[in-house]
């Protein structure tokens, strides 16, 4: 009954509030709850037997607000709100000079196809994805390095669902949800109000059911690595909606012209170089509907012209019989992923850490953000962990490193999203429900700066 309850409570219309209820209903004799979710953290985690469903069950996260309270952190480290106020900040990049990008940000409104667009369309609002985007970009300066902006203004404005950002030069790339533009900039500079000229479309509508594009630069910067992610959860808009997507393309930044670089990688929402290797690494968000411990997330080097399963096998060879016809000669080569974070717990964003400002502890590693489940018992994610490195690999469980948005009753007061380490070592965070960008620090820098 909460379900009907939480329908008519978010104020929705009425067919659309008993389409809800009657799924949610439908779900009571439902067994969805998971197991251990930290049983399925590391390098070979446990894979079930796989369910399915009609209706996906669900388990949201409500809002509250932060009010006076902050995230959780070790003992050693510190957060603090580096500024408030935002329209849903969903990335981050720090220029050059130290000045700090905020990408404000929501996907385009997606059809309504199905009675299942109906109620994933009602699990993303009340879950908080779906507030007004400010389709922007914000910049924060800190002139005097005491880690409060004392500069604030409208960097570009006017953007279609922006998400990554990439630097090269004088070049300052934007990915759109459908296209990549490149704007001119100096060092320095407060606003862009020249034109941008487009670099090259990336899948965006109809559906653009994954809208988000990562994006990150080669170091030679003579490329630019974009993530696409796929049109549905399991092919359920057809073969042909997913042509070049869930895939992770390889962009010439001269011509414009495009590559598959990785296939097979669902949502591919963070990107990074691992500086020992200089590989390629992704954070990527698996499929849903198949059980509450399947598939697990995960973190994972990013071989050129590998498959990494989606659509027709995860993890590996585990075949997905919801796709038909299969493809045995993909799933025999698909790659088994370096690194599960545990299933749904949504990883947006990913930083290799290099910096001296957080404690040893912190050094050489990942740190990863998890947006949050929203279907599955008890929920998942919510919160930033580190992965231990070592000789470019994960060497460790992954530790939880800043806790607390969900409060005492499981809602959620914050969800984090893009991660990025500024000038001075900090971690930043976009937290895009609670309209934040939080910063940790060390707890003491001297002992910090010293190790």
């Amino acid at each position: 009954m909460h379900i009907l309850k939480n329908a008519r409570s978010a104020k929705l219309p009425r067919h659309v509030a008993l389409f809800v209820a009657v799924a949610g209903l439908g779900l009571a004799g439902c067994n969805y709850e998971g197991g251990d979710p930290r049983k399925e953290i590391g390098a070979n985690p446990p894979l079930p037997v796989l369910q399915q469903y009609l209706v996906p069950p669900i388990q949201i996260a409500r809002v509250a607000a932060w009010g006076n309270e902050t995230p959780t952190v070790p003992q050693d480290l510190q957060v603090h709100a580096l500024a408030t106020g935002f329209q849903h900040p969903r990335s981050l990049y720090v220029l050059p000079n130290g000045d700090v990008l905020v990408v404000e940000s929501n996907g385009p409104k997606p059809p309504i196809n199905r009675p299942k667009d109906i109620l994933t369309g009602w699990v993303t609002w009340l879950a908080g994805a779906a507030a007004s985007g400010g389709n922007r970009i914000t910049l924060l300066r800190d002139s005097n390095g005491d880690g409060i902006p004392d500069l604030r203004t409208v960097f570009l404005d006017h953007l279609n669902s922006p998400f990554g950002v990439a630097l090269v030069g004088n070049d300052l790339y934007v990915a759109n949800t459908d296209a990549i533009i490149r704007y001119p900039y100096q060092e320095g500079q407060t606003s862009i109000t020249a034109p941008g000229t487009k670099l090259t479309d990336l899948p965006g509508g109809p559906i653009n059911h994954h809208w988000t594009k990562a994006l990150l630069a080669s170091p030679d910067g003579s490329k630019l690595y974009v993530g696409v992610g796929s049109n549905s959860n399991i092919t359920e808009n057809g073969i042909g909606a997913e042509y070049e997507r869930a895939a992770i393309w390889e962009v010439d930044r001269a011509s414009g012209a495009h590559r598959i670089f990785a296939s097979g990688t669902r949502n591919p929402t963070g990107l990074a170089w691992e500086p020992e290797t200089r590989k390629l690494w992704a954070v990527v968000n698996e499929r849903d509907e198949i059980g509450p411990d399947l598939v697990p997330d995960y973190l994972t080097s990013v071989q050129d012209g590998g498959f990494y399963g989606w659509p027709y096998s995860y993890y590996g060879r585990h075949l997905d019989p919801r796709v038909q016809p299969q493809r045995p000669d993909l799933v025999a080569k698909a790659i088994v992923p370096d690194y599960a974070l545990s299933s749904h717990v949504a990883p947006l964003g990913v930083a290799m850490y290099t910096g001296t400002g957080l404690p040893a502890d912190y050094r050489s590693g990942a740190f990863v953000s998890e947006h949050g489940s929203w279907d599955r018992t008890p929920l998942n994610g919510y919160k930033v962990v580190f992965v231990p490195f070592s000789g470019g690999k994960p060497s460790g469980p992954a530790q939880d490193v800043v806790t607390g948005f969900l409060d005492a009753n499981n809602h959620a007061r914050g969800r984090p999203v893009g991660l990025a380490v500024d000038r001075a070592g900090g971690l930043l965070i976009a937290d895009d429900v609670g309209d934040t960008v939080w910063r940790v620090s060390s707890s003491n820098p001297h002992s910090a700066s010293n190790n």
